[in-house]
């Protein structure tokens, strides 16, 4: 099963908890093993380091940065392993500004299940909504009260 990641940039820190309680089931009991996150905020950050840890448990999960920039710009939020990174051809030829919505669609099309954080109007409630319209299976962690 393939999850993938959708959140806020400045989700707090007091959700890895819940993040990692739900991986842990996702991995356990509904045989999740290939995981898709990006690097724009600190959902990402968070769930890159909680997926880093899991793998030492873990170690036949698979889980990759899908990158929306081949270059590293100045308000990336960290810096991914460069093994622990993919970028789709796809988005070679895509203006930069479109490139973090295609990246996230690209994403989301490889997802049984899709883990966010969304608890403001936006982009990433807007991904929620087209993610529940494929039939993907949804876990919003903001409504776990973190």
């Amino acid at each position: 099963m393939t999850v993938t990641f959708f959140g806020h940039r400045n989700t707090p820190d007091s959700i890895q908890p819940s993040l990692k309680k739900t991986l842990i089931q996702l991995i356990e009991k509904e045989g999740a093993d290939t995981f898709y996150v990006g690097n724009e905020g600190n959902f990402d950050c968070i769930v890159y380091n909680t997926l880093k840890e899991l793998k030492a448990i873990y170690p036949f999960i698979q889980f990759k940065v899908m990158l929306a920039y081949l270059t590293k710009r100045k308000r990336d939020f960290y810096t991914p392993e460069p093994d622990d990174t993919v970028f789709p051809d796809e988005l070679l030829k895509t203006p930069l500004k479109f490139a973090i919505s295609k990246r996230n669609n690209i994403m989301l099309k490889l997802a049984d299940t899709v883990v966010m954080y969304a608890c403001a109007a936006g982009s990433t409630l807007n991904l929620k909504a087209l993610a529940e319209d494929r039939g993907k299976k949804v876990i919003n962690l903001y409504k776990t009260g973190n």
